[in-house]
């Protein structure tokens, strides 16, 4: 019986030492996998939905800078015209009958530090307006689009999450 007692023992502190060994191995993974990812100025490429979920925008690399456009819209159509929508909201006349869909609508940013791209621009077809932009990767999936005029503390922050690649 002692001796069971002791193979107990043994089998106890043997599953112990791996279960710890284990587990600092899966951090050390967690934690590695994220600093490459929060390394990596490409982890910003990819489909994203924005944040009241009416478009997707893929964001992609054009040189040595990030820009975007829109790839999908929840309503495509103007119910007016039955035909697809158009940019009427631009301050350019000349540009006011292109179709949304298709526009590139972010541009000129560049990898800053550790998950933020910064000096690019947004545009707003909704109302016709441009603004600087900065984008802030939260984790793989999240990115807070930052719009303002002027000063960055002035404007509004928009969460997009990431869709499958279409």
């Amino acid at each position: 019986m002692k001796r069971f007692e002791r193979l107990s023992k043994l089998n106890y502190s043997k599953l112990k030492a791996i279960f710890s060994l284990s587990l600092a191995a899966l951090v050390f993974l967690i934690s590695s996998s994220f600093k490459s990812a929060e390394n990596n100025p490409d982890a910003i490429v990819g489909v994203w939905k924005t944040g009241l979920g009416n478009a997707h925008v893929r964001i992609y690399k054009n040189g040595d800078i990030y820009q975007g456009k829109i790839v999908w819209l929840k309503d495509p159509i103007n119910l007016k015209t039955g035909k697809p929508k158009v940019d009427i909201n631009h301050p350019d006349k000349a540009t006011r009958s292109r179709q949304i869909m298709g526009i590139i609508n972010i541009w000129g940013f560049k990898y800053a530090e550790s998950n933020k791209w910064d000096g690019g621009n947004i545009y707003d077809p909704k109302n016709g307006n441009t603004y600087s932009s900065t984008i802030k990767m939260e984790n793989s999936n999240t990115l807070k689009v930052r719009g303002y005029v002027g000063i960055s503390l002035i404007g509004k922050t928009d969460t997009w999450t990431r869709q499958a690649d279409k």
